[in-house]
């Protein structure tokens, strides 16, 4: 059984195992400031912060969503942006994905935002299989600053 439900302080623990997971799949890290600080972030009431779901299967948390509104130029109402989208690998393909992006698509709705985007790698194949599924993919490429 899935059950998802919104980040609590007692979760740390088990958040910083799923987000852990979560940057050794896109094989980057962060200093542990940026965990201590997404982590406030994510339990704070400022409206620009990141929301955080938890997934619980069977009662344990098997995976992650973060989610945020915006303004957006091109509409009067904000847009959702899902960053990032984590299930544990012994639970995959079970529907916790699919379960946590309807849970965003339903803040999203609740919130009178109906836009909602994320990004991946190409080489996420599992998890593209999904999106394409329940979203559709866009032409845009993404272009970062050289630092």
């Amino acid at each position: 059984m899935i059950t998802i439900r919104p980040l609590c302080p007692d979760d740390r623990a088990e958040w910083t195992r799923l987000w852990t997971g979560y940057l050794d799949y896109y094989k980057t890290t962060v200093p542990q400031a940026v965990y201590d600080s997404t982590f406030a972030r994510l339990l704070g009431d400022d409206p620009q912060d990141f929301t955080c779901l938890i997934a619980e299967v069977d009662g344990h948390p098997a995976g992650l969503v973060h989610y945020l509104f915006h303004r957006h130029g091109w509409k009067i109402e904000n847009v959702c942006y899902l960053q990032d989208l984590y299930v544990d690998p012994s639970v995959r393909g079970q529907g916790v994905g699919r379960a946590l992006i309807e849970a965003v698509y339903a803040a999203a709705d609740a919130n009178g935002t109906p836009a909602v985007y994320w990004l991946t790698q190409d080489f996420n194949t599992e998890a593209r299989a999904l999106y394409d599924r329940i979203a559709q993919v866009t032409p845009f490429i993404r272009y970062n600053r050289k630092l």
